[in-house]
């Protein structure tokens, strides 16, 4: 079996991380893999803010928690100390498939990287608030963008998750 089909069978989403942050030069591996995912028409529609900053990552959680109706002081991130924000230019048909496929890429990235990883959902909320768009803004980031995802980081902190068993409709063949 080929390493990228191992990687791809044996990636499991982690929720709980130690703090240690994780080196840049990992993160940037990383992000790279998700700017290569395929996009409609080569669109590259999708935006990846890279949070390594505890402050901006504690301030993007608490968003995420508000957004999603979670209970005050639940970590949607799980303690990891990485979040990567992805969105995409709402004026493209594709922009949700495109920013799904770079998440996609960038859990099996952090796999690769040894790294526990998560999709975490909420973004479209979050960056539809007042303050998510404030956020873009002092980004300088223009445009009508839609958040699709976070893709988390970190160091797990426990064993990895075995893997659900798969069910026994999920192909079927037209031959």
């Amino acid at each position: 079996m080929s390493d990228v089909i191992q990687n791809i069978l044996t990636r499991r989403s982690v929720r709980k991380y130690k703090p240690d942050m994780v080196p840049r030069d990992v993160v940037d591996k990383i992000v790279k893999a998700g700017t290569y995912a395929p996009t409609g028409l080569g669109t590259q529609s999708p935006i990846i803010l890279v949070i390594t900053n505890k402050l901006v990552r504690d301030k993007l959680a608490r968003l995420n928690g508000k957004a999603v109706n979670l209970e005050e002081g639940v970590d949607p991130f799980y303690g990891a100390p990485v979040v990567l924000a992805v969105l995409a230019e709402k004026k493209y048909l594709t922009h949700v498939n495109d920013g799904s496929l770079v998440i996609g890429n960038m859990l099996l990235a952090a796999h690769d990287q040894k790294l526990g990883s998560c999709w975490i959902h909420g973004a479209r909320e979050e960056f539809e608030l007042p303050e998510g768009k404030e956020m873009l803004r002092s980004l300088g980031i223009e445009g009508e963008y839609e958040g699709i995802g976070h893709c988390i980081l970190g160091y797990a902190d426990g064993p990895e998750p075995e893997a659900a068993p798969r069910k026994d409709s999920y192909a079927y063949y037209i031959e």
